[in-house]
């Protein structure tokens, strides 16, 4: 007997329609500690992939990205994460030492087994158990929310969170429409014991797996094996239904940024930043216009970077603290989003 999945196309779906209903849950009294992000130093513009068939005004009409930065071919996800990692310890004042639990948030782990933070762990050099979470561009915000869970209940008192992607390898050469979206980057936050006011004032998880097989690598896995037949057929590399997925992202983040508002009876105008996951600038203006936020309380930095999964948010929490506009008190609404179909979205209170 065989039994058929419905499968729901959430492009398909009325416009005035909610794509999600999670629960929405409080997680405070834990703070950052310490935030660190790295890049490659390779930049690669839209103009230097006009020779595999690219357009480059196109690129950046379209996803506002103008550039984005590449991992040199020794150089995995472990490697970025270290980097993070080492400048958010420095910046913190901890020691590898002194971590008690390392979550590394990953779609472009090094290798199947072991798990990335196990060769981060190795390489900082401290003993702290360690784990991957595999939530695709939602990753970091599922990976902040476990670490956060070990600080509040007293199980850790320093947790390391890593995001931490090399989407390069991930991506067809051959599709000119995906391939331009996708860089390398990875950051990393410390976290640690906070006032009572500091944390996840409201956040929500979720996931429809019902949107499975609109973002998703078809193999390489357990079940699709790589062959020679799906090397060949490039079944190796990321598969997007890149219309729906924009759809699905921009409802998402709307009505996932207002729930947790309202079940922190905050507005908008409580809001200090807005640090989506940097997918595609239009995906970031809609959001922004659907909730009535200004375009200075927007983050961006994807026009650099373009999109680096698990890394995205991270990088941008780094470059707001660098130049000293996180302070205490502020409230900063992050929401990723990506395969699963999964989505993370919370306010903290900084």
């Amino acid at each position: 007997m065989t039994t058929s999945v419905s499968r729901i196309d959430p492009a398909a779906l009325p416009v005035d329609e909610p794509v999600l209903h999670s629960p929405i849950w409080t997680l405070t009294g834990v703070q950052v500690l310490g935030i660190g992000a790295f890049v490659p130093p390779r930049v690669v513009k839209n103009e230097d992939l006009i020779s595999l068939g690219c357009d480059a005004e196109w690129i950046e009409q379209r996803t506002g990205i103008r550039e984005r930065r590449q991992a040199e071919p020794d150089q995995a996800a472990s490697d970025l994460g270290y980097e993070a990692a080492v400048r958010c310890l420095e910046q913190a004042g901890v020691s590898a030492k002194q971590v008690d639990l390392i979550v590394l948030a990953t779609m472009s782990a090094d290798s199947p087994a072991p798990s990335t933070a196990c060769r981060l762990q190795r390489r900082l050099g401290c003993s702290a158990p360690a784990f991957d979470v595999s939530a695709a561009c939602a990753g970091f915000m599922y990976a902040l929310s476990t670490g956060m869970q070990y600080v509040k209940t007293g199980n850790a008192r320093h947790v390391l969170v890593v995001g931490s992607d090399v989407m390069s390898r991930t991506v067809n050469p051959a599709d000119k429409k995906t391939f331009p979206l996708f860089g390398d980057g990875a950051g990393a936050v410390l976290l640690g014991a906070g006032k009572p006011d500091q944390g996840l004032v409201a956040y929500t998880l979720g996931a429809d797996g019902n949107g499975v097989e609109l973002l998703h690598i078809p193999a390489g896995g357990s079940r699709e094996p790589l062959t020679p037949e799906s090397l060949a057929a490039g079944r190796q590399y990321m598969s997007m239904d890149g219309r729906a997925v924009f759809k699905w992202a921009v409802r998402t983040v709307a009505d996932s940024c207002r729930e947790v508002l309202g079940h922190a009876g905050l507005t908008t105008s409580d809001v200090t930043w807005l640090v989506l996951h940097q997918a595609n600038k239009r995906i970031l203006d809609a959001a922004a216009a659907d909730l009535g936020m200004s375009a200075d309380r927007v983050i961006m930095n994807l026009d650099r970077y373009g999109n680096t999964s698990a890394g995205s948010i991270p990088l941008v929490l780094d470059e707001l603290n660098q130049q000293g506009r996180l302070n205490r008190g502020d409230h900063v609404l992050l929401s990723g989003f990506g395969a699963g179909l999964a989505w993370g979205t919370g306010i903290f209170r900084w």
